[in-house]
């Protein structure tokens, strides 16, 4: 269905996703499909994943990098990284990613996430993610048999032809372009191919998912930044920034956006989600959720305990107050006698089909998180478990064409549509905004 944009867009945004919500997505999409058996789920998503292999929206293996080696990978060798016992958090300290875990996984193309962490010191963040985008560029280089460079959605696809795994940049964190669209511009001719507008706290020009909001969305130099991202034809990430950011995003954007790995808050209400009424104005833009695997995000029963772990940690620090040993042993204590729980496949299917209820499984994508979480869920704790996840989803009565959409059918079309955009405008000049400071406290 093909709705105009609001001509006033945040007073006319209920009316719209109103709208949206009503007429759904196709009746097909919505229905509740068939159950269907074991093994013939399992023959659907085996030819799916043969026919269209995983692209996958966000791995945080460069980062690992950084954190293990400090970036000296002339001696790292990729093929096998399970002898690795350092990963913080992890259940045995194995990344989650390797060459022979990504073709267990039949992941065919990936994109590395060049993330650094957020810095109010913008210029050390433009250092640090040129370091990230060498180290992951060397990574490939040391692996041509295994890996390939790519830049467009044909190159991709090229690559995965000739059984490689497609290697994108994409960097995560406005931060690192120092709030300045030629540095924006320099990341995507360094090979950046899309951009996550914050992580989780909020920078000059646009509100974060996870932080007090300052802007109530966007910035108007943050909408330039999106209205430059299309004219080059780089995707705009909307993974950890504000509802009110994402819908600034939808209200300007020219082409389709991503969700490089986030859930449906409409399963887990996690802020990191994306809610219906964002889902609802998907098919509108073209852009696709790339769904995620990380337990906290994927689980209401963590994200409970969660904060139980909280309320019980601030509880026994004025209990004991004065005595952090003990305060140490009783949660210690609690721990145990409450444990963590467990993320399963079936959590990450969920999110998969309420994204198709609301928005079609036009707009579904696959975004793991991999080697950027502890571990994933029961089942697909590393990259190798994704043919486990599309034989639930298969089970639960998706199409093989379905599933070869959600694999990576529905990416390389964003990825298209975004290229045309930029061709459609090539002869536009750049644009020239300047930030404009924020004003001083008195």
């Amino acid at each position: 269905m093909q709705l105009s944009a609001p001509s006033h867009p945040r007073a006319s945004r209920l009316a719209l996703v109103a709208a949206l919500l009503l007429a759904g997505p196709l009746a097909a999409q919505s229905a509740k499909p068939p159950v269907i058996d074991d093994a013939t789920a399992t023959a659907i998503a085996t030819a799916a994943l043969e026919a269209a292999p995983v692209f996958d929206g966000h791995n945080d293996a460069p980062g690992q990098l950084r954190q293990r080696y400090d970036n000296q990978i002339n001696a790292f060798d990729f093929t096998d990284t399970m002898d690795e016992h350092d990963h913080i958090g992890g259940d045995d300290g194995a990344m989650h990613t390797d060459l022979i875990r990504l073709k267990k996984g039949k992941v065919g193309a990936q994109f590395w996430s060049v993330y650094v962490p957020h810095n109010a010191n913008e210029a050390a963040a433009i250092q640090q993610t040129i370091e990230q985008i060498d180290v992951t560029k060397r990574l490939i280089a040391r692996n041509p048999d295994t890996m390939r460079y790519a830049l467009t959605a044909d190159q991709v696809e090229t690559a995965m032809r000739e059984g490689k795994v497609a290697s994108l940049l994409g960097m995560e964190g406005g931060y690192s372009i120092g709030s300045s669209l030629a540095v924006l511009r320099q990341f995507y001719a360094m090979g950046a191919r899309y951009m996550t507008l914050t992580h989780n706290s909020n920078i000059p020009w646009a509100d974060a998912a996870t932080d007090a909001p300052r802007h109530g969305g966007l910035t108007a130099f943050g909408m330039d930044v999106v209205r430059e991202m299309n004219r080059l034809g780089m995707l705009v990430d909307l993974s950890h920034v504000s509802e009110d950011t994402m819908m600034d995003a939808l209200d300007v954007a020219k082409a389709p956006v991503i969700f490089s790995h986030s859930g449906a808050r409409g399963v887990t209400p996690h802020p990191r989600n994306v809610p219906d009424a964002v889902l609802a104005r998907l098919p509108e833009n073209g852009g696709v959720v790339m769904v995620v695997a990380l337990p906290r995000f994927i689980d209401e029963d963590i994200r409970q305990w969660d904060a139980k772990r909280a309320g019980e940690l601030a509880r026994l620090r004025v209990v004991h107050l004065g005595d952090p040993d003990a305060a140490n042993e009783a949660m210690k204590a609690w721990l145990e006698a409450n444990p963590e729980p467990k993320a399963a496949i079936s959590d990450v299917a969920d999110h998969i089909m309420h994204i198709r209820k609301i928005a079609g499984v036009e707009h579904i994508g696959i975004g793991g998180d991999y080697d950027g979480m502890p571990i994933g869920p029961v089942g697909m704790e590393d990259v190798s478990g994704y043919p486990a996840l599309f034989t639930e989803l298969a089970r639960r009565g998706l199409s093989q064409a379905e599933l070869e959409l959600i694999a990576s059918r529905n990416i390389l079309r964003v990825m298209r549509s975004a290229e045309a955009y930029a061709a459609s405008v090539a002869d536009q000049p750049p644009i020239e905004t300047l930030i404009t400071p924020p004003a001083k406290a008195e």
